[in-house]
């Protein structure tokens, strides 16, 4: 039996049933970010709230346990109810994972609630946007990805109104259902891809942007396969084409009045940032290698961290360590308005958990050290030499996942923000998934060596 539910709870249950919901999700997340879920009728909403729902990790990707293990239970966050605008009936809760009856070390949304209270010993709120960039496609005659739209063949397709207009009715049921939401969309486009979109809406802080985005990803291809399409999260599904970022947009605020403490409209750089900001700044490029690992998560993530490629000329995806104002060829970049950091070498397929974990930590330290980045690049970094960066001190990211998770073992910093568990079933995974890839022969070397050797 299950303890009454808390007048709060009852007021939520009562809620939902008024809206015609008749089953709960129990939801988290893997190690890929990707949802996992028990569905409860509303009836046993009680037990689902209490921990009822449990989950053997073994069967997942990257939620370390044996077999033999107890199993995990989800604890489900009650602000995150979330009723699906494609099924009404049906409402999302994103949990936490407990195991026997304490938080679980590996819990992904934990790690981050964890730097989060940090954060917040120091007196600080983390605000975080993300742009959202995918691609909708549809299988073409000969099975392969094409755009949804025929006219959708611009080489330079960026803020393409054609192409807009011809998926309208699809993007707006997306924004439509965001916006339904309360996430307040500001804008959203054709992006430089064909195929691309980008969806923008409004900052909140780091927890509930992660749930958001972690369902946005959910929402997006349960309504492209509405429609007899299918969205993609790969970082870069196309070797001619720009990527899809997810642009980590993040300040500082004052926890008790919600000041923005990154603005400072008097800043001697003239980027509109404040002390506070540049010493946030500085902390994440004495990690990036790290962070990187966790915000460009995945073999594909690095065929977009390249600084030409696509047919539109630059790729726009960040590939040295540097900063700057608002100028998009570097890692950390200040917008005009100033007031916030924008972090471009984060990919859509980033879990947002564990990204955003990584990089406030780093932030964090930064200002703890009172570190500071130098003053800031308003140059077109892609056009400087290898000899040129050398000797200005500029190092590159990562190139290959391989790098990344070698960046990510070698740095303390990840085993203190990660935990032991999680930074050695990250490290373990993620080694897995480069060796396989480095063992897989693709159609690049048949063709170039088959018959040539």
């Amino acid at each position: 039996m299950s303890e009454p539910l808390s007048p709060e709870l009852q007021s939520l249950k009562s809620s939902l049933e008024d809206r015609g919901v008749k089953y709960a999700l129990a939801s988290f997340v893997d190690i890929h970010g990707m949802c996992k879920a028990k569905c409860v009728p509303l009836s046993h909403f009680g037990q689902m709230m209490q921990g009822s729902e449990l989950f053997t990790g073994a069967a997942l990707d990257g939620v370390p346990q044996e077999v033999s293990d107890e199993e995990v239970a989800t604890m489900p966050d009650p602000d995150s109810a979330t009723i699906l605008p494609w099924n009404p009936e049906m409402a999302w809760f994103a949990s936490d994972l407990h195991l026997s009856g304490k938080p679980f070390d590996a819990c992904c949304r934990s790690i981050l609630k964890r730097v989060l209270a940090e954060a917040a010993d120091m007196g600080f709120q983390f605000n975080l946007g993300i742009e959202t960039e995918f691609f909708i496609l549809k299988e073409g005659e000969d099975g392969k990805p094409i755009p949804v739209s025929d006219r959708d063949t611009l080489a330079k397709p960026c803020y393409d109104l054609q192409g807009l207009l011809d998926n309208y009715t699809w993007v707006t049921e997306i924004v439509e259902a965001m916006n339904g939401l309360g996430w307040d969309v500001y804008s959203f486009d054709h992006e430089d891809g064909n195929g691309q979109f980008e969806t923008d809406f409004a900052y909140c802080d780091a927890l509930k942007m992660a749930d958001r985005l972690t369902f946005f990803r959910l929402m997006v291809k349960e309504i492209a396969r509405k429609h007899g399409f299918f969205a993609t999260f790969m970082p870069k599904p196309f070797a001619d084409r720009t990527g899809s970022g997810a642009h980590y947009n993040m300040s500082l605020a004052d926890i008790n009045t919600g000041e923005n403490l990154f603005a400072d409209p008097n800043d001697p750089r003239r980027c509109g940032l404040s002390t506070l900001g540049y010493q946030f700044i500085a902390g994440i490029l004495n990690h990036a290698p790290a962070i990187c690992a966790l915000i460009a998560p995945t073999v594909n993530s690095y065929k977009r961290l390249v600084p030409k490629g696509s047919m539109s000329g630059f790729t726009w995806a960040p590939v040295y360590i540097c900063y700057g104002n608002n100028n998009r060829t570097n890692m950390l970049r200040i917008p005009l308005a100033g007031g916030r950091v924008e972090c471009r070498a984060a990919d859509i397929s980033t879990n947002l958990y564990l990204g955003a974990a990584m990089i406030l930590a780093a932030g964090l330290e930064g200002i703890r050290q009172g570190l500071d980045p130098g003053e800031p690049h308003t140059e077109n970094m892609y056009k400087y030499s290898r000899a040129q960066l050398r000797e200005k001190g500029i190092h590159t990211l990562p190139r290959t996942l391989g790098e990344a998770i070698a960046a990510f073992a070698a740095d303390p910093f990840s085993r203190t923000v990660m935990g032991d568990l999680m930074y050695d079933t990250y490290i373990d995974f993620k080694t897995q998934e480069w060796e396989s890839y480095c063992n897989h022969v693709s159609d690049w070397e048949l063709q170039r060596y088959l018959k040539f050797f």
